[in-house]
């Protein structure tokens, strides 16, 4: 299935079109939501996503730092996005799509078949000279209808499995997976068996994915195969690992609570280094 849209067709498919929903999903860690800048400039006709509030759960921290939101709480937020069973949403962010990535996984996993990223996120919609409008977008309520299950998932026990018996890659920087430092969880390290893949390894300079070829050769180089899953710190940026391998042709399994999660757990062992 198709994963990207460049700015200029994205732009002809807007004209075009009036089943297309685009998502502006502007969030950095440990920043200020991204509705100011939103308002500031967003493609036309663009909704803003809340990823804290309307793409994680809120829990304990052995569930992790953003697990799956309750699927009520996600059709909602879909519906007030104007999603109607049978569109296709394109999502965008100012992060390389590093965050948008959760999103355009996120509605898959929950039975949206036709979402796109957009190559390049907004800086490439720039670059193209392409307009921007201001303020808020107010869709029109949607009806689509979501539930859970359209995209492999691991837990904790089958990140385990699966770090012993396939691939599991680490989305996290290096310094990260081999426990040199740790910022934000209560231990650091990586989960044993796992591989460092740091997801910056996967875009250009202008925060384009890598040329299909060249990702697969990526993946190919890290031992991927079939049984291929992925993590990072809490599960949003593992998402777009897991977008870069579809792009390649493999179809990974992502866990969700990540590192957050498994580190939180006292009766999961660590290892270290590389």
């Amino acid at each position: 299935m198709t994963t990207l849209i460049s700015p200029h067709d994205l732009a002809r498919e807007l004209d075009a079109r009036s089943d297309l929903r685009v998502l502006d999903v502007r969030w950095k860690l440990g920043a200020p939501p991204g509705f100011h800048d939103y308002r500031s400039g967003h493609i036309p006709g663009a909704a803003y996503v809340d990823l804290e509030r309307e793409l994680a759960g809120h829990g304990a921290p052995t569930e992790g730092r953003h697990p799956l939101p309750p699927i009520d709480v996600l059709q909602a937020a879909a519906r007030s996005w104007g999603i109607n069973p049978g569109d296709t949403v394109v999502v965008y962010d100012d992060l390389g799509n590093q965050s948008a990535a959760r999103a355009w996984w996120l509605l898959r996993h929950a039975g949206v078949e036709k979402v796109l990223l957009l190559d390049g996120a907004l800086a490439a919609w720039r670059r193209a000279g392409l307009p921007l409008e201001t303020g808020d977008a107010l869709p029109a309520p949607g009806t689509v209808s979501l539930g859970y299950g359209g995209l492999p998932t691991l837990d904790a026990d089958s990140a385990a499995h699966l770090a012993r018996t396939g691939i599991l890659l680490d989305a996290r920087a290096a310094a990260r997976f081999r426990g040199d430092v740790e910022p934000i969880d209560p231990r650091a390290g990586h989960i044993p068996g796992a591989i460092s893949a740091p997801g910056g390894d996967l875009l250009d300079a202008e925060d384009c994915f890598l040329p299909v070829e060249r990702l697969r050769a990526h993946f190919i180089r890290l031992g991927a195969t079939d049984a291929v899953g992925v993590y990072c710190g809490s599960g949003v940026t593992a998402a777009h690992t897991a977008a870069a391998l579809a792009i390649a042709g493999f179809t990974p399994a992502l866990y969700p609570g990540s590192w957050s999660q498994w580190s939180n757990l006292p009766d999961r062992p660590v290892a270290t280094g590389d």
